[in-house]
């Protein structure tokens, strides 16, 4: 799936492809003006905040370095009938940040088709789980104190402007579960500096960092940062676990009097590490993951026009002579081979509007993304959820 914001990544970070993930701190500008404002502006962050119901800890509010109490920015809105529904107060938030606020609001992918497909893109690009946090500074509102993240971050500055320090690790390649609290920030400073509308930093998982507006005067900044949680060795140790109830000397009781069998167990042990290697637990981490939230398909409600694939992950088609396998998401689907070209259109991440689609590789394609749609490897492509993708992805048969 070639996305937009992809490319314009890559191009500010001197990458071609997502290897550069975890290895080093680098920062850059995009030079795109149209597609940072396509991306996500103040307003439209607002306005997303406004007509949904929100709640601490995905949406919260920082004034002084402190959190805000959410009774000030929260309000129930009450239906005639009595029911009850919490909203975020928008006078109040208008006053927090005409004094100087932070708005944070995250996994901001569950709430706007863009952000939504963005991190979609992000997932198949670097094959592993992405989520979106975005932060709306005001005025000189201060920042979060110097801290580091457990995982890789990728930050777009949108608009306005915030001062940055990054200095390096105090512990290499720390652990949200790890035996070192990793409390005490290094003093060396990497970079500082002022990051404006366009600028992206790649920050890696143990860097520690902080931003502020502190001492700017009037102004804002919004920046989104794309958290990337990478597999580790210990991640892999986690998944041998699992694996190793299948095999009955590891269900039984460890024998703390005599300690028999302790041998036996090692080499079972040992052995299961050799099935099953990191690559292998690599590809199936891909296959584990749930399948995605979409609108379903109903018939009564209107023929299918256009599908896009929502899965994780980029789904795996494998030739075998006279039948074609799709694999994603746990799923396991055999088609023919004559359906391979349909295949091939529907799963490439990109909108598919069936009747372009039929002049390309025939009238089949529909019957095929018909079986997609309803084993939920691709979705309905909604108006919305279109809206997610125009000006950022084209179309399967562009």
């Amino acid at each position: 799936m070639e996305h937009r914001l992809i490319s314009g990544i890559e191009t500010a970070l001197g990458w071609s492809g997502a290897e550069g993930l975890g290895k080093g701190f680098v920062r850059g500008s995009m030079n795109d003006p149209a597609l940072v404002t396509r991306t996500l502006t103040p307003n439209r962050l607002l306005d997303i905040a406004m007509r949904r119901s929100l709640n601490r800890p995905q949406f919260r509010c920082f004034q002084k370095g402190e959190e805000v109490h959410p009774a000030i920015y929260y309000t129930d809105t009450v239906s005639p009938r009595g029911q009850s529904v919490p909203m975020a107060n928008m006078r109040s938030l208008g006053r927090l940040l005409t004094e100087g606020a932070t708005l944070i609001l995250d996994q901001l992918n569950i709430f706007d088709p863009t952000m939504e497909v963005a991190c979609r893109a992000l997932q198949w690009w670097a094959q592993e789980r992405v989520q979106v946090n975005a932060y709306l500074t005001t005025n000189d509102a201060a920042g979060f104190p110097l801290h580091w993240d457990d995982h890789d971050v990728v930050i777009v500055q949108l608009a306005g402007e915030k001062e940055w320090e990054v200095r390096e690790t105090s512990r290499t390649v720390p652990m949200y579960r790890d035996s070192d609290p990793n409390n005490n920030p290094s003093d060396e400073i990497i970079w500082s500096g002022v990051m404006k509308a366009g600028d992206v930093m790649h920050i890696p998982r143990g860097h520690w960092h902080q931003a502020t507006r502190t001492g700017s005067g009037s102004g804002k900044s919004l920046h989104v940062t794309f958290g990337i949680t990478k597999r580790t060795g210990a991640s892999w140790l986690a998944w041998l676990a699992d694996w190793c109830r299948e095999r009955e000397i590891f269900r039984h009781d460890l024998d703390r009097w005599h300690g028999t069998g302790s041998e036996t167990l090692v080499e079972a042990a040992a052995q299961l590490v050799g099935e099953r290697s990191p690559t292998d637990f690599l590809a199936e981490y891909e296959q584990e993951m749930a399948l995605p939230r979409h609108v379903p398909f109903l018939d009564i409600l209107g023929p299918l026009h256009a599908v896009v694939c929502t899965t994780h992950f980029p789904p795996r088609i494998r030739e075998n002579g006279e039948t074609v396998d799709v694999v994603a998401s746990g799923k396991k689907l055999t088609l023919t081979t004559k359906a391979l070209p349909a295949l091939r259109l529907l799963l490439s991440g990109r909108p598919v509007p069936l009747d372009e689609a039929t002049a390309v590789v025939g009238a089949e394609v529909t019957e095929v993304a018909e079986i997609l749609v309803k084993e939920e490897l691709c979705a309905v492509l909604t108006p919305e959820l279109s809206s997610g993708y125009t000006g950022l992805v084209t179309n399967a048969v562009f």
